[in-house]
């Protein structure tokens, strides 16, 4: 039987690579996004603001409803902001949480009971390199992505016993669209030089480890942060 899967920001970036990558193993795929992905394999496109919680409950009910239930859920969706400490508003912090982290614990909350009555799930939630080493002028963004790493390990700790994993992937340095309108050329030479295979991410890296994770290979792993960042980080 094919497995079935949301995905939450999955129509572009990270997300739609992740999409790509279970649907070619023949997955059906729901997409959870504000906007309908362009020419992707998704079995289904359900609309939704992540920042409203009975909204996101909403999507991920019907989702599960259309590909009559959920083996896999993998939290992608996200925002980033750059800002030093000093000039993030309450409004910046509530929008990059709620988003990143609030979304994320709604989303497991939504899928979990049918998982736990099933006996068996997968969650993957994609967090951040800068979970684990700060966030220099990026503050709330590395603060929400600690969030997710946290909500991680909870769920692997509650619901590890009914044979549901939960785990995390921390990408470094991903060119995607999102942090596009604040890195220069200078930036991506930089960043090259600090992974010791000498060149960014793409978003097939991730898609790879999200893949094998929720899948019975990866499934004596749970509880984990794993790296994807070329070396950049190594605990």
């Amino acid at each position: 039987m094919s497995q079935r899967v949301i995905v939450t920001g999955g129509s572009g970036g990270i997300g739609a690579a992740i999409v790509d990558r279970f649907a070619t193993d023949g997955a059906r795929v729901a997409v959870l996004d504000r906007r309908a992905p362009a020419g992707s394999p998704a079995s289904v496109f359900v609309e939704v603001d992540l920042r409203d919680p009975a909204d996101t409950r909403r999507a991920v009910a019907e989702a599960r409803d259309v590909l009559g239930g959920v083996d896999v859920l993998v939290n992608c969706a996200g925002v980033f902001q750059h800002a030093p400490l000093l000039d993030i508003t309450v409004e910046d912090w509530d929008l990059v949480l709620d988003i990143n982290a609030r979304a994320t614990l709604v989303a497991m909350q939504a899928v979990a009971p049918a998982m736990l009555e099933a006996g068996r799930g997968s969650i993957v939630n994609i967090a951040s390199m800068a979970a684990k080493v700060g966030g220099g002028g990026e503050g709330h963004y590395a603060a929400s992505k600690a969030a997710v790493v946290a909500l991680t390990r909870a769920g692997a700790q509650e619901w590890g016993c009914h044979g549901v994993t939960v785990n995390a992937v921390c990408p470094g340095y991903v060119l995607t669209e999102m942090g596009a309108d604040t890195r220069s050329e200078e930036d991506v030479a930089a960043w090259s030089a600090k992974s010791p295979l000498g060149r960014l991410g793409i978003p097939e890296d991730v898609a790879g480890v999200t893949h094998f994770l929720a899948s019975p290979a990866g499934g004596y792993l749970t509880g984990q942060a794993i790296n994807v960042t070329g070396g950049m980080v190594m605990h």
